[in-house]
């Protein structure tokens, strides 16, 4: 009943605080959580609960990797979203995610090279970011379908990928954990009710708090078999929240630090 209580209720817990902190609280705190592991962190609790400790370290490092193929679908989607809708963004968005997914495959690297290629992922993924307009500042009130909405793509895609792992093994496993599915949401959303620009400040924002993503992932990759899961996930989660602060005190008064809107 515990594993079946954290994929049904820990993901989607995670994604509607994110939104709703977001909305209370502004750019800073939405920034703090939305760059935060909240669907591929409880995929790899529940690996650890169902698989052992060896299956989630391994999933941890393929998430490292995983993470470039996420970076590579918001670029798509922003440098795609000045000219198409918002479906055809997606769509090519998910498309290059698969083709990351499949080259990435065919690697094995040890956690420490995966964390160096996700790091250069995140530069590589700014730098490609086009820069929004001026900010507006209008924050009209989402419909009331949006948190139910956003909750139930998090347990969506929590069941799928737990239901497969054990059959895909570690490494594509860990691969898919940060499928875009609240990314997806997240600028579909955005970019259909608010335009191009939010989106843009949205997208630059998410990429902006992936660092605590990628090291919270490594962490776990290199913890998980020698302190076992509760401590691996209490110290990453611990590296997370300590890098996304300093993340903030980086980028104070920056353009990023008003990248994540109402969300």
């Amino acid at each position: 009943m515990g594993l079946l209580a954290i994929k049904l209720l820990l993901a989607p817990s995670f994604v509607v605080g994110a939104s709703l902190a977001a909305r209370r609280y502004g750019a800073r705190i939405g920034g703090l959580i939305a760059g935060l592991p909240v669907v591929a962190g409880p995929i790899l609790l529940v690996y650890a609960l169902a698989h052992g400790h060896a299956f989630a370290a391994g999933a941890a490092a393929g998430t490292l990797l995983g993470l470039v193929s996420l970076i590579a679908f918001v670029v798509v989607y922003a440098r795609l979203a000045t000219s198409v809708f918002w479906g055809a963004s997606m769509l090519a968005g998910w498309l290059v995610f698969a083709l990351a997914t499949a080259a990435f495959s065919a690697l094995t690297v040890s956690a420490g090279l995966a964390l160096a290629i996700a790091a250069v992922g995140l530069a590589l993924g700014l730098a490609a970011l086009p820069r929004p307009g001026p900010e507006l500042r209008l924050h009209p009130s989402p419909p009331r379908w949006d948190l139910p909405v956003r909750a139930a793509c998090a347990l969506v895609l929590v069941l799928s990928l737990t239901a497969v792992a054990g059959w895909l093994g570690p490494q594509l496993s860990g691969l898919l954990a940060p499928f875009p599915i609240i990314a997806t949401v997240l600028a579909t959303f955005t970019h259909a009710q608010r335009g191009t620009d939010e989106l843009l400040r949205l997208l630059r924002g998410l990429i902006s708090g992936f660092g605590a993503f990628a090291l919270s992932c490594f962490t776990l990759a290199v913890s998980l078999n020698p302190l076992g899961t509760a401590a691996a996930f209490a110290l990453a989660t611990g590296v997370a929240l300590l890098t996304q602060a300093a993340t903030f005190v980086l980028v104070r008064g920056g353009p990023t630090s008003a990248a994540v809107p109402e969300i």
